[in-house]
């Protein structure tokens, strides 16, 4: 049992779900990053994705994209993701890290490589979105050889697939609340309730619900029937927002204060 899925077994035993925010890592500088996930998880989150800046992001919407194109101005890679988790925790931050990357990044290192830097840099889960379950044999079992968890996402139109998407999950199901990709939404695909409620019918692990989610009400009601809320691309975009206050050392802490506070209201 990894430090998520013990994250999950404490959330349980208290009656809560876990607030999982996104952020890509990068953005605006590594530094940054940094200091923005002890602010994260002084606002009450639980368990946090890193997202991989990649040059071709199918999954991810326009503020994502801007995040990703910011962060490989730097030169931030796979690695330098797992090497910033590494800093996080020296900076104090207990929670754990799941990795949210595209397959061709995990490519370019070589999965034994891959693995063992995994291992080294506390990684408690992967999400790889353009993965499919009938290509991700090896993946898997190199994850349950490292302790990681490789968590599967899947969708309202996954149909008869549900239970072979989920029948061999760990850490949790990501659920895809609306179709197309990520991106703030003020209404969400029709069914997602009773889908959510299909998924639970064919798994024992948590199941968390993303893509879309942005505000206090939307985390509110997700959280009556899941066991995690993923926030991104409002999380990202709160960052987009305060990168002015960021970059000026005189309105520095302003800025993390305003995502600090922005986090802790979707969860107050």
């Amino acid at each position: 049992m990894n430090l998520m899925d013990q994250t999950f077994e404490v959330l349980k035993s208290q009656n809560r779900t876990a607030l999982i925010p996104f952020l890509t890592v990068g953005d605006p500088d590594i530094e940054t990053t940094v200091e923005i996930i002890v602010q994260l998880e002084a606002a009450g989150a639980d368990i946090l994705e890193l997202g991989v800046p990649y040059s071709d992001p199918l999954a991810d919407g326009p503020v994502i994209q801007r995040a990703s194109q910011r962060a490989l101005k730097h030169g931030v890679t796979i690695r330098t993701c797992m090497e910033t988790a590494v800093k996080a925790r020296e900076s104090g931050v207990q929670m754990p890290f799941i990795l949210f990357t595209y397959f061709n990044p995990v490519l370019q290192m070589g999965l034994d490589l891959f693995f063992k830097e995994v291992q080294t840099h506390e990684i408690s889960g992967l999400i790889i979105p353009d993965l499919p379950i009938e290509e991700s044999g090896d993946i898997r079992r190199r994850a349950e050889e490292a302790g990681v968890s490789l968590i599967p996402l899947v969708a309202p139109t996954s149909n008869e697939r549900i239970e072979k998407i989920v029948s061999n999950a760990s850490g949790f199901v990501y659920c895809v609340s609306s179709l197309g990709v990520t991106g703030e939404r003020s209404t969400f695909h029709q069914g997602v309730e009773e889908f959510i409620q299909t998924v639970k019918k064919y798994t024992n692990i948590p199941v968390a619900v993303g893509f879309g989610i942005s505000t206090h009400e939307q985390v509110t009601h997700f959280s009556q029937i899941c066991d995690g809320v993923v926030v991104g691309s409002a999380i990202v975009r709160e960052i987009e927002s305060a990168i002015p206050l960021l970059n000026d050392a005189n309105t520095r802490q302003e800025g993390l204060l305003q995502i600090r506070e922005f986090v802790a209201q979707l969860k107050a």
